[in-house]
């Protein structure tokens, strides 16, 4: 299956949370694959005007707010697609048999209809929004519990913010 969409969305929130533009290479670091491939996703997303990067300068940076930033926006930018595509249908299903001749007719209809509501859901959820469940999730910790940051620690504030108190 293909990440390009998980890895822009992971790439546009550290772009947007980050104090210092991050390299290609710490976002890879991050996203746990290679900068070459970030820089193909960061790419799309440039080309889409939702990021910019300058050569000679290390990092990326937002061209947009992330409440402008729609998911489908980064969607369309990533996978080069106006339409939303999630599930296809075998190729070669037999004629000689009743079902072979008829599946695709009824798979497509309802694979269709099924990518228009996650074409609605992506058109209404933002960077925003990620950004925010981002932080609700640091704020609960790995296991859904209290972080420690969220209790005060010295320690866990460390790990959850940044040195100007930023939430990551």
């Amino acid at each position: 299956m293909d990440t390009k969409f998980s890895v822009a969305i992971h790439l546009l929130i550290l772009t947007s949370e980050s104090d210092e533009p991050m390299s290609s290479e710490q976002i890879a670091n991050s996203v746990g694959t290679n900068a070459s491939y970030v820089r193909k996703v960061a790419t799309r997303l440039g080309r889409a005007g939702i990021i910019e990067g300058r050569r000679g300068v290390s990092g990326f940076s937002l061209l947009k707010a992330p409440e402008r930033i729609s998911l489908l926006d980064v969607y369309r930018a990533v996978e080069q697609t106006e339409d939303v595509h999630v599930f296809d249908v075998h190729q070669n299903p037999s004629d000689e048999c009743i079902v072979g001749r008829n599946i695709r007719p009824v798979l497509n209809g309802m694979f269709r209809e099924a990518e228009r509501v996650v074409e609605r859901e992506l058109a209404g959820a933002t960077l925003a929004d990620c950004i925010e469940r981002m932080r609700e999730q640091i704020e609960k910790g790995p296991a859904g519990e209290k972080s420690e940051a969220s209790e005060g620690s010295e320690a866990g504030a460390a790990s959850a913010h940044d040195q100007d108190g930023k939430d990551r």
